[in-house]
């Protein structure tokens, strides 16, 4: 966990294996500053939404790529070629755009990432998910 998921999750896809986390803040620390309390760390992570399924459906991430069962530990091959394949597939999509369209959808999907409608929880944001070549959901 650090600032540094900020930085690298700035582009034009951001894709996640399924059993992963990200976060900007451990949940001890986030429980520390807000409840002064780390035994909260549960509700803290709870609330920060840091697992992949949780970050896809808020509109984050745009793919989680399917691990072996077990992990991807388990199968570090069959790990690795799950994530080539997804890795693959995106960079070809990429590769059609122009730089301008590009700039467009990055622009248009960071400005989305957030966005509610005042006095409810419901989120604005919502985006067209396609099957993927690695098996996850995107």
């Amino acid at each position: 966990f650090s600032g540094g998921a900020l930085g690298i999750g700035v582009g034009d896809r951001l894709l996640m294996q399924e059993n992963t986390v990200y976060s900007v803040i451990s949940p001890e620390g986030c429980a520390a500053i807000l409840w002064k309390d780390r035994a909260k760390a549960p509700e803290a992570a709870e609330a920060l939404k840091l697992v992949a399924k949780d970050l896809f459906d808020l509109g984050i991430v745009d793919e989680v790529i399917r691990e072996p069962v077990g992990g991807a530990h388990v199968d570090p091959a069959a790990s690795a070629e799950f994530l080539k394949n997804a890795i693959l597939e995106n960079l070809r999509e990429l590769s059609r755009l122009d730089a301008k369209r590009l700039l467009e959808e990055r622009y248009e999907k960071y400005r989305r990432i957030g966005a509610y409608v005042e006095g409810t929880e419901e989120m604005l944001y919502t985006s067209a998910r396609h099957p993927n070549t690695s098996g996850g959901y995107s």
